[in-house]
């Protein structure tokens, strides 16, 4: 799919399949058909589009820029819904839409994740981290927040309470988290080509995959928890089996 001009920083489809979302430092979102390929709408942003998410009944896009602000768009029309939902003092890395649709999230170099009511847009909870936040993603039952920072930390933060627990066993930045299908794994991928896969409750390093051989900037678990894909610098893309793996001598 030709048509940004820039890098392309992220990606996501709408839970349909139907739509592919992008954002670029063209600086633009870009709305595709996901079967023929062909753009379907431009939302044009004041900065570098940093992450990009589609909420989950797929009307609504939430975009995070460098001019340090939040914006929901509606699919459809490309009309701003929210925004610019301002707050955050840096650059916004990362943005997500809970599960069942009633918040969005938004990471940033200001080391806060921030919590967002989805339907008027106001500030509703931050938690503090200790560095710049590059990844962020709700639990499942959207009761919890898993973030990624620059501290070579990943850090779960309880939604209601704000108690959290640092998962220590990173040796560089954290570029991206992620909560498995069930919520009962967490993976993270980083500096150094690591990938750790985490137990979510207990915050305890099961296991680690190793092979790539550069930052890896992008985890996800597949949606039957079965599989987890990641990209790297190393300019790969690789499979992994989720239950598969490697022993992590350096992590009690």
């Amino acid at each position: 799919m030709e048509g940004h001009t820039r890098w392309v920083l992220s990606v996501a489809f709408s839970p349909d399949g139907k739509r592919i979302i992008s954002g670029s430092i063209d600086p633009t979102v870009r709305i595709w058909d996901a079967q023929s390929g062909t753009l379907a709408r431009t939302l044009n942003h004041p900065g570098w589009v940093r992450s990009v998410a589609c909420s989950s009944d797929g009307k609504r896009v939430v975009s995070g820029c460098h001019d340090r602000a939040v914006r929901v768009w509606d699919v459809e029309t490309g009309s701003l819904v929210l925004g610019p939902l301002l707050g955050h003092t840096g650059w916004v890395y990362t943005v997500k839409f809970s599960p069942d649709g009633k918040q969005f999230l938004s990471g940033s170099y200001d080391s806060t994740v921030r919590v967002w009511d989805a339907d008027t847009g106001h500030a509703i909870r931050t938690f503090c981290g200790e560095s710049s936040i590059r990844s962020a993603m709700f639990s499942p039952d959207s009761k919890q927040i898993v973030s990624g920072d620059e501290s070579y930390m990943v850090t779960v933060w309880d939604m209601q309470s704000g108690d959290s627990i640092t998962l220590q066993g990173h040796q560089g930045t954290v570029f991206s988290v992620g909560f498995s299908p069930d919520g009962e794994r967490i993976v993270s991928g980083g500096s150094g080509g690591q990938i750790i896969v985490w137990d979510a409750k207990f915050g305890k390093a099961l296991g680690r995959l190793e092979g790539h051989t550069d930052i890896v900037t992008s985890v996800a678990f597949s949606p039957d928890g079965k599989w987890i894909v990641s990209g790297s610098q190393d300019n790969t893309v690789r499979i992994w089996e989720a239950d598969r793996l490697d022993a992590m001598p350096d992590v009690e």
